[in-house]
């Protein structure tokens, strides 16, 4: 078993930032994430980018290809066999590593709300559709509506557009008052006020509706339109995609495996990014869904503090980013509406095929899990939960491992010995 100072889960931004910082001050560093290349969503793709990519991006790889962090890409943490050490697993091998503090960057997902058809071959989340594209799936000439809440929506369709997508309508569940509201909170941040403003700008052809939402999707084989809801009407458009997601949430698994404390839905830390377990650090989304500078911010704190140094400079900066995420997800929270709309047949857990009616005798997640197995498939429960938890109000219970899907082998292993590198 290898020993290091510090282990780093993620390879998101966050999690950049927080292995360079903790390198940078001595730590001995090793990073996991289970992609190929560090970056996570935001940045992925940029090793294969033909344009520049975001500096702060080439900035962080090269620190961290300077300070000598041991990188574990392609490997996914789904254990932790005891106190201070992680099972991981990659798609041929698995291995224990022993860490002194940890340091979780695990980041977030989109929430998906269920509705009739949204199954189809064709309907996918909003960052899952522009992941694709930046993966290969054409989309130049494409039909493609964009549906659900958040900024998330504008950043997809200004990238759609770009690659020559045809976009319909881009449909924001939340309010228009609301997003005045927000607009003006938005004077206080003036970065996030110039992101949003040049989303805008690009998309400005797009019809952009607010109060407004994608109640049905519609086709045999694959999506063929799709029904929207707008001020107490309704109309169809036919397409080819539709982008839906509404808004952020937080990848909570390895926190609650490791029984660190929630609170409103995120992992609860302290003034040095420290959650309530020892020695046990979170940064990014899964502490607020903030953005990329709030992601950058926290890592770096929780890197410097792993390290033994101080990061008192960056407490002010990084309240500010997390105010702006309490603004967001006072935003975009989903209205009540959506939640009636899963029709008795509509499958709420796709794994297993458990339709809205098949939960209406429930009364938790775990009954609903040992009669139904809703949540048991290879998912997980990470779709089907948060939308169990909209549509019942059930809290899923502390996760057990493996956190992640895995081998038998990888579960049954004894613990390794130890063969320390410090």
């Amino acid at each position: 078993m290898t020993s290091f100072d510090v282990v780093v889960v993620g390879a998101g931004p966050a999690g950049m930032a927080a292995a360079t910082a903790a390198s940078t001050g001595g730590a001995n560093v090793c990073i996991v994430d289970e992609n190929a290349h560090c970056g996570g969503q935001i940045w992925r793709g940029y090793d294969l980018a033909v344009k520049a990519p975001d500096q702060r991006f080439v900035q962080l790889r090269s620190a961290l290809e300077r300070g000598q962090v041991v990188v574990r890409y392609g490997t996914r943490v789904v254990a932790n066999p005891a106190r201070y050490i992680l099972r991981l697993e990659t798609a041929t091998s698995a291995e224990d590593i022993r860490y002194r503090r940890l340091i979780l960057a695990t980041g977030a997902r989109e929430r998906f709300l269920p509705f009739p058809g949204w199954s189809l071959p064709g309907v996918m989340g909003a960052g899952g559709l522009q992941a694709m594209i930046k993966q290969g799936l054409q989309i130049e000439g494409k039909r493609v509506v964009l549906s659900g809440s958040g900024p998330l929506l504008l950043a997809v369709a200004a990238n759609l557009s770009k690659n020559g997508a045809h976009i319909l309508g881009i449909f924001e569940q939340a309010s228009a008052a609301r997003l005045a509201r927000f607009g003006l909170k938005l004077l206080r941040h003036p970065g996030k006020l110039r992101d949003g403003t040049a989303y805008r700008s690009a998309t400005l052809s797009i019809p952009y509706r607010t109060g407004s939402w994608v109640t049905q999707a519609q086709g045999k084989d694959r999506l063929q339109s799709v029904t929207v809801a707008a001020r107490g009407s309704t109309r169809t458009i036919a397409c080819d995609y539709l982008g839906c997601g509404f808004h952020l949430i937080p990848n909570l698994e390895l926190p609650r495996l490791l029984q660190c404390a929630l609170r409103s839905g995120y992992v609860h830390v302290n003034e040095q990014q420290e959650t309530s377990v020892k020695d046990v650090y979170c940064v990014g989304e899964s502490t607020g869904v903030g953005g990329l500078e709030k992601a950058l911010c926290e890592g770096e704190i929780a890197g410097l503090v792993s390290a033994g140094r101080s990061a008192a400079h960056l407490f002010k900066r990084r309240d500010r980013y997390r105010r702006f995420a309490r603004e967001l997800d006072r935003t975009f929270t989903p209205r009540p509406e959506l939640s009636q709309l899963a029709a008795p047949d509509t499958l709420i857990c796709r794994c297993e095929d458990v339709s809205r009616e098949a939960l209406g005798s429930m009364h938790s997640w775990r009954e609903a899990k040992l009669h139904t197995r809703c949540g048991m498939g290879p998912c997980q429960g990470r779709i089907c939960g948060p939308a169990a938890e909209f549509l019942l109000g059930w809290n899923a219970e502390r996760s057990r491992p493996p956190a992640l899907p895995a081998r038998l082998s990888t579960l049954g292993s004894p613990i390794e010995k130890a063969r320390s590198t410090m």
